[in-house]
């Protein structure tokens, strides 16, 4: 795929599946995710009594989801450092993500940092038994959720890959990374999901968008969308 907007990918970036597959496997967030994905969805599968009040959590966190990525990834990702009491704070998620912009071929610093999990896991455990009314929908939920999140990194490091999609919604997603990456950081949140982009006005027309010279650093004031 060519984007006029965007530099290529490295040449020593993984150019098929079969190349980039062992390099996605070896990270730790992918491996945790898996390993949740696969004993979530084990222990599902042994309480057994599915029926169809299974769909209901998996159609509520399908309809949430773009929303929550866009959410994280504008209100946490892209947060900037404060002070607060006379103290500077910059904590390590936003930083880890300006890392990323500055540098967004480094596989390195790609990924959900592992140390999130100690708080986000526990936090969405507690929510999917305290909002289903039975520990199947809860598990349900649970497996579900982490199946999107496995999703969601597979993707966001496909994007930054030389793995060309093949299928018109995964071509869209690979172009609206970019353009955020490279183009203006400020627009295309969404990166497994587009919709809330669109419900927010933050899927614009990117050949009328200015190019940002803080896309690289997140540097800089916020716009006005």
């Amino acid at each position: 795929m060519s984007e006029p907007f965007v530099p290529a990918s490295p040449a020593d970036s993984p150019g098929s599946l079969r190349e980039a597959l062992p390099i996605f496997a070896r990270h730790a967030s992918p491996r945790l995710l898996t390993a949740a994905v696969l004993a979530c969805g084990t222990a599902r599968v042994a309480l057994g009594g599915f029926s169809l009040w299974d769909l209901v959590p998996v159609a509520v966190i399908a309809a949430l989801w773009p929303v929550q990525e866009w959410l994280i990834h504008v209100y946490v990702l892209h947060s900037k450092p404060f002070r607060f009491a006379g103290r500077s704070f910059d904590p390590r998620v936003p930083r880890k993500h300006r890392a990323h912009h500055r540098d967004p071929w480094n596989y390195e610093i790609l990924f959900i940092p592992v140390h999130s999990f100690v708080y986000s896991l526990p936090i969405l455990v507690a929510l999917c038994f305290l909002l289903t009314p039975s520990t199947e929908l809860a598990l349900t939920a649970l497996t579900f959720h982490l199946l999107c999140a496995l999703h969601y990194e597979i993707v966001h490091f496909l994007v930054h890959t030389r793995v060309a999609p093949r299928t018109r919604y995964y071509k869209a997603l690979w172009r609206n990374h970019r353009l955020h990456h490279f183009k203006n950081e400020h627009y295309g949140y969404g990166v497994t999901r587009l919709e809330a982009d669109r419900w927010l006005g933050t899927a614009p027309d990117w050949r009328e968008v200015a190019t940002s010279p803080t896309a690289r650093s997140l540097v800089g004031g916020e716009p006005t969308p």
